[in-house]
């Protein structure tokens, strides 16, 4: 994971087995690649963090200066490529260098949006304008990724909730660049336990609830599967019974 929000909640949330002696500000503002150094190890196995050491924004000016700025990221990653399945880079809701960055660096984009048609549209008219303003860049081959939107703190109770979901989809069916996950994040007190705790939600909430409704770990499941379809062997309940024992 690679915390590049000036408000590192990503950064506190797991414990760390190993602090690096840099961050963020080291990785881009530094193009320091020594992996020993820019990586922290979190508790949890496999799972590692370059943390956010830039409180004021500063990276933000940096890039917004340089002449490789919204590029900078993606000529750096590849030094992870030998070492993990996936990166994540968390940076902050608000359009900046840093969000357009990190945009052009990846292979896909994930905006979390709470279950608001107001919220929602203006979410959707925000990225649309962004993924417009990178259009450019295809003319140096560097395509922006497609956009999902998922839905964050559903109720699925509330009628207004399913109306909602119904209207996105319907917005975003024939859409090319950004579309609505199937998969939800629901509201439960689950997430903020494993916040507490500092553990995946999954660990702490595998069990359904007795309304019927998904766990947390069923929700992640759908979601990791929408999301890589090629996970389908290692996560799926029927070819790994005990994945939320083991993991």
């Amino acid at each position: 994971m690679i915390d590049l929000d000036s408000q590192p909640t990503l950064s506190s949330y797991y414990p760390l087995t190993c602090a690096g002696t840099a961050g963020s500000v080291e990785l881009i503002g530094h193009r320091l690649v020594d992996l020993d150094q820019i990586v922290s190890r979190t508790c949890i196995e496999g799972l590692h963090v370059v943390l956010s050491n830039d409180p004021l924004g500063q990276l933000n000016t940096l890039l917004l200066h340089a002449p490789d700025g919204r590029l900078r990221l993606k000529n750096l990653l590849h030094v992870f490529e030998p070492f993990y399945d996936v990166v994540l880079i968390d940076t902050q809701g608000a359009r900046s260098v840093i969000v357009e960055m990190s945009v052009l660096a990846s292979d896909m984009m994930i905006s979390p949006i709470p279950p608001e048609m107001l919220a929602a549209r203006e979410l959707h008219r925000g990225t649309l304008a962004l993924l417009q303003s990178l259009a450019p860049y295809e003319q140096l081959g560097v395509r922006p990724p497609p956009a999902r939107l998922l839905l964050n703190q559903v109720n699925l109770s509330r009628r207004d909730t399913r109306l909602i979901i119904q209207s996105l989809s319907a917005d975003f069916v024939a859409h090319d660049k950004v579309t609505l996950c199937s998969a939800v994040v629901l509201d439960r007190v689950a997430y903020l336990n494993a916040a507490s705790l500092g553990l995946p939600v999954h660990r702490i909430d595998y069990r359904p609830s007795p309304s019927g409704g998904l766990s947390a770990a069923q929700s992640m499941r759908q979601l990791a599967l929408e999301l890589f379809p090629e996970w389908h062997r290692l996560i799926d309940p029927a070819s790994a019974p005990d994945v939320c024992a083991r993991y």
